[in-house]
């Protein structure tokens, strides 16, 4: 059984504790943030410095021609080929499916088992 000088005592304490803890929580959560800012402004600027080398913008003759294959006799290829490389299947035309697939549907249609849920 409930005691009911105890449910009296707990809604006495309630809307006036429980707004003060709330507020006082909402205020150190936003304390805490601000603080949390605080420490990465910095107002030193960011001074950045890029090497310059003059060798850069100079002419030059062009380098000889340099393979970066191996030397070694084993060759070995790997990429795409060209789809004229494969056989190709000849084209059956729009009619010739059409009629092939309405042949299959009128096979699929008779069947032979006739399965009844009991």
């Amino acid at each position: 059984m409930l005691n009911t000088r105890m449910i009296a005592r707990f809604s006495s304490i309630g809307d006036r504790t429980v707004k003060t803890i709330l507020f006082v929580l909402c205020l150190l959560s936003a304390a805490a943030a601000f603080a949390q800012n605080i420490g990465a402004r910095n107002n030193q600027p960011n001074v950045y410095s890029f090497q310059s080398t003059s060798a850069h913008a100079t002419y030059a003759p062009m380098l000889q021609e340099q393979s970066v294959l191996p030397n070694s006799t084993y060759w070995s290829a790997q990429g795409e080929r060209r789809p004229s490389d494969f056989h190709q299947p000849d084209e059956i035309s729009l009619g010739a499916a059409a009629r092939e697939l309405r042949k299959q549907r009128e096979e699929l249609k008779k069947s032979r088992v006739v399965w009844i849920n009991q």
